[in-house]
C-alpha cells in the first residue's frame, strides 16, 4: 500500500507567503513606531514568535496532510522551504522599502551604527570609528542586505524545522512486501 505525499511545496507557498506577510506588516509597524532603526528587543522577540510559530503551523499541515506522519527529512524541507518563500518575498518588499518608503533607511541606520559604537566604545579614534563606519557602509549595500537577509531566514529557517521538528516527528511504520 503506498500513500502519496503532500506536497511540501503548496505549503511551503502559503505559509510562507503568511509568514512574509505578517513580517512585512510587524515592519510596517517598526516603521510607524519609529522603531525600524534601532530594533528594540520586543520587536526582535515577536519577529522570532512569528517565525517559529509559522514554520510549526507549516510542519503540523504537512503532517496532518501526511496521514499524521512526519520524518525530520520532511520536516526540514517543508521548515526551509517555507523560510526560502518568506526571505525571497520579503528581500522584494525590503527593495521597495529602502528605495520608495524610506529611502534614508541606510543612512539613518550608519548614523544610529555611528552613535552606538561612539557610545559604547568613547576610547576610539577618529580613524578607527571611520574604518568601522566604512566597513559598516560597505555591507549596506542592497546586495549584501539581501545575501545576509536570504542567510539569516535559511539559517533560523533550519534551526527552527530542526527543533520542531526533532519535537513533531512521527515515522510510518515499516512495510514489508
Amino acid at each position: 500500500m503506498e500513500t502519496n505525499q503532500p506536497s511540501i511545496k503548496t505549503i511551503a507557498l502559503n505559509y510562507g507567503v503568511l509568514l512574509a506577510l505578517l513580517s512585512i506588516a510587524l515592519q510596517v509597524i517598526a516603521f510607524v513606531m519609529d522603531a525600524h532603526i534601532d530594533r528594540p528587543i520586543w520587536l526582535t522577540v515577536l519577529q522570532l514568535v512569528i517565525s517559529v510559530g509559522i514554520v510549526v503551523l507549516g510542519l503540523k499541515a504537512y503532517r496532518t496532510a501526511n496521514a499524521g506522519f512526519l520524518t525530520l527529512g520532511q520536516a526540514l524541507k517543508t521548515g526551509v522551504a517555507i523560510s526560502l518563500i518568506a526571505g525571497i518575498i520579503g528581500v522584494i518588499f525590503n527593495y521597495f522599502f529602502m528605495n520608495y518608503i524610506d529611502p534614508d533607511y541606510v543612512q539613518k541606520t550608519l548614523e544610529f551604527t555611528h552613535d552606538q559604537m561612539v557610545q559604547s566604545n568613547p576610547n576610539m579614534s577618529q580613524k578607527e570609528i571611520d574604518m568601522a563606519m566604512d566597513m559598516s557602509a560597505k555591507f549596506m549595500s542592497p546586495l549584501w542586505m539581501s545575501a545576509f537577509a536570504l542567510i539569516s531566514v535559511l539559517f533560523f529557517g533550519f534551526i527552527i524545522s530542526l527543533i520542531a521538528g526533532l519535537i513533531m516527528k512521527r515515522n510510518p511504520p515499516h512495510q514489508f512486501e
